[in-house]
């Protein structure tokens, strides 16, 4: 039985997310019923998401999300909803007193009594090859961890969008019935059909997902991951629990297996947190006291201490620069100098000012201060912050640097990490697996990676590391 409260109080969902047939119909002409067996297979070529650096990583340019979706609450912290994958045209924006005003040239409110929904058997249809959506607005905010008056702190600039999965309950308008119905059948009765599990679950998007989640919940009156707790067991179990639950909702998870108990497990607390948006900063946050009743910041600072605790206080402080500020030569020349006396010698140095400038740059910053870093003094930032910091600390900052330097080339070492030595570090594994898969351009981009890094096929590796359904569900996920 799960020792974890219901995420918002438990199923049925959200309130203000109704069942699929209260939608609607739509506009004559907007909507068009998909071909029979068109959902659950990408359209030739395959769902057209932006390539982007990593996951939570918007590449240059920016990770562009779908329109805000009109029907339905707002998630916390005033996030405009979503919608995913409507046509152009489909969705209309709300009122401009609601949550801010349209982007020019944004479609207008339709005409009363016509609905922007389509019912819930009209069709899914991903956005059109090339297609951009208009850039996600996102309110500013005071987090926590705000640097003191006079502390170093960083330009922001026009922000990033939350990733895919990150506003909390996005769904789309699509059938999932027969997911829904094939989930149940593998459940049923005596005995479970994994191989129908990892079918219907390894493929999908964090908006499918939530979806099909929500559909299953209110047809059955039963809490998917509930149900797949008692159906399934061991690591094959948790991975199905990490998809089902979508990467907002795990993350929190995550950190909260991580604090709880003796001990601390610091990879968990750096995998998720370390080199986030803004946004996914702040949405974690958020979900993570709807869920938990409690702050994270809180039950950071009560299980780190010293300057750790300051570093990951500073890294959930989402006062990082965003995406959108380009490299600044002259700021660059000042950070390397601030690092070259904040590192100093073994004896005299000041870890805190290290981290509060490289917690407050972004990749491409951190990038550019790397290579200064090293034509300056001759060595890799890299190898002097190993003889400086140590322990959790040295391990967060390096992870920090690989990333901003070449993200899914870090992922893949995080993978490799998982997995070599005696015995296999599964419930990483698990995570950092599921992690990857939600972006498949950027799954190919690891793989790619890995395969330069240690000469071998990533999937081939994982098989080697795993057995059963476990394996199965891993390999679905990276293929």
């Amino acid at each position: 039985m799960s020792h974890y409260p219901p995420p918002h109080g438990g199923y049925p969902p959200y309130q203000g997310q109704p069942p699929p047939q209260q939608y609607g119909a739509p506009p004559p002409g907007t909507y068009q019923q998909p071909p029979p067996g068109q959902y659950g297979a990408p359209p030739p070529g395959g769902y057209q998401y932006p390539p982007q650096q990593g996951y939570g990583a918007p590449s240059p340019g920016g990770y562009q999300q779908p329109p805000p979706q009109q029907y339905g609450q707002p998630p916390p912290q005033g996030y405009p909803p979503q919608s995913y994958g409507a046509p152009p045209g489909g969705y209309q924006q709300p009122p401009p007193q609601q949550y801010g005003q349209p982007p020019q040239g944004y479609p207008q409110q339709p005409p009363q009594g016509h609905s922007p929904y389509p019912p819930s058997h009209q069709g899914y249809q991903p956005p059109p090859q090339g297609q951009q959506y208009p850039p996600q607005q996102v309110p500013s905010q005071q987090p926590y961890g705000a640097p003191q008056p006079g502390q170093y702190s960083a330009p922001i600039g026009p922000p990033t969008a939350p990733s895919l999965g990150y506003i909390p309950n996005q769904t789309a308008p699509i059938d999932v019935s027969a997911d829904v119905e094939a989930l149940n059948k593998a459940m049923k009765g005596l005995g479970t059909n994994e191989k129908e599990l990892i079918r219907v679950l390894a493929k999908k998007d964090p908006i499918q997902i939530n979806t099909i989640r929500n559909a299953y919940n209110t047809r059955f009156m039963k809490d998917l991951g509930h149900q797949l707790e008692k159906e399934t067991s061991g690591y094959f179990a948790k991975g199905l629990k990490a998809i089902v639950r979508g990467p907002l909702q795990q993350d929190c998870y995550t950190l909260y297996d991580a604090m709880q108990g003796l001990g601390t497990k610091e990879q968990f607390l750096n995998d998720v947190l370390i080199c986030r948006s803004n946004a996914d900063i702040n949405a974690i946050k958020t979900e993570y006291q709807n869920i938990f009743k409690r702050s994270l910041e809180q039950d950071l600072r009560g299980d780190l201490s010293g300057r750790t605790e300051q570093l990951f206080v500073m890294l959930i402080g989402a006062h990082r620069q965003e995406d959108s500020v380009p490299v600044n030569p002259q700021q660059t020349d000042q950070d390397v100098t601030e690092l070259q006396r904040s590192l100093g010698n073994i004896v005299n140095n000041d870890p805190v000012q290290t981290c509060q400038i490289l917690a407050s740059r972004n990749d491409a910053q951190i990038k550019a201060i790397c290579q200064t870093y090293r034509q300056k003094m001759g060595k890799p930032l890299e190898d002097v912050i190993k003889g400086r910091l140590n322990g959790h600390m040295e391990e967060a900052v390096l992870l920090l640097l690989s990333r901003a330097n070449n993200r899914p080339l870090a992922d893949a070492e995080q993978l490799e990490a998982a997995m070599a030595g005696l015995g296999t570090k599964d419930e990483l594994l698990v995570q950092r697996v599921v992690r990857v898969h939600w972006n498949r351009n950027y799954c190919e981009q690891v793989k790619a990676e890995y395969q330069k890094r240690y000469r071998k096929d990533l999937i081939n590796r994982v098989k080697g590391e795993t057995r059963g359904d476990y394996e199965r569900l891993m390999v679905a996920c990276l293929e």
